[in-house]
């Protein structure tokens, strides 16, 4: 199984070197086949040259230069329609993600589950340099989501994730342009049937340069995008669900290595 690493960076220089090489280390380590697909959104520091010079270093590693408007969802979208592998993930390019999380992404994948997510806010996860007001608005933001949805997934706004391929396929088309589409990829996958796993992540406050996320757009976008995916999937006749929705929807919390078999009505594990 071959996974596509998708990094959305908007001037990033102070860091994107950095998560490229530790992304390498860890999935060559494991000897995981890959290929790392930085979408450069509009940076004007410099960014996309550091990454093609890792380019013509590493074939595995490409930068691609999107041209659709600036924004977060935009450039993940951009990655989305251009990956390659079997599955895909999605990771930051400030250095808050564990290289090493994306490695249990994967076993989880090959165990058969259709989606990988990362909680922090669970027992053995690791979180450093929460800002105390977006600590706040986010454990506001999955409360209520997980009361919508009535799920047990409490970290539904984080962007690290991992998904196999069929499931990008299942919730296009997406429709968020900026970072409300950390939730609509997810609630898309489990509102159609797609089977997942949880477990415990890393996590760590960028270190240089800022954050592209405002707080005022947790709100009315996010709010936004959440009740469409509920009003979809409560509306509609059900017929985008995938076979065995009502046993799949179901997810699995995974607290350390090791495996575990997928959700009762899973399909057998895929690899």
């Amino acid at each position: 199984m071959k996974l596509s690493v998708v990094i959305p960076a908007h001037d990033e220089i102070a860091s994107i070197e950095a998560v490229i090489e530790s992304l390498v280390a860890a999935l060559e380590g494991d000897r995981i086949d890959y290929e790392i697909l930085v979408v450069d959104d509009a940076s004007t520091d410099g960014t996309a040259a550091v990454v093609e010079r890792l380019g013509s270093e590493n074939p595995r590693v490409e930068c691609y230069r999107s041209h659709d408007a600036r924004g977060f969802g935009h450039a993940v979208r951009a990655g989305l329609e251009r990956f390659s592998g079997d599955a895909v993930a999605i990771v930051m390019a400030d250095g808050s993600d564990d290289p090493r999380d994306l490695v249990r992404y994967m076993r989880l994948l090959e165990d058969g589950y259709d989606c990988a997510f990362g909680s922090r806010f669970v027992h053995a996860s690791v979180v450093t340099d929460y800002p105390v007001l977006k600590l706040a608005l986010n454990r506001a933001a999955n409360w209520f989501i997980r009361i919508l949805f009535r799920h047990n997934y409490n970290d539904t706004t984080n962007a690290f994730k991992a998904y196999r391929r069929e499931v990008i396929e299942t919730v296009k088309p997406l429709l968020s342009n900026h970072f409300n589409l950390t939730v609509e990829l997810p609630l898309k996958a489990i509102v159609r049937g797609h089977s997942y796993a949880i477990v415990p992540i890393s996590w760590t406050n960028r270190r240089s340069g800022d954050s592209k996320l405002s707080i005022q757009e947790m709100g009315s976008r996010y709010l936004f995008i959440v009740l469409y995916v509920f009003l979809e999937h409560h509306l509609s006749r059900g017929d985008y669900r995938r076979r065995g929705f009502e046993h799949n929807r179901r997810g699995r919390l995974r607290g350390g290595p090791g495996p575990a078999p997928p959700p009762a009505g899973s399909r057998p594990p895929r690899v």
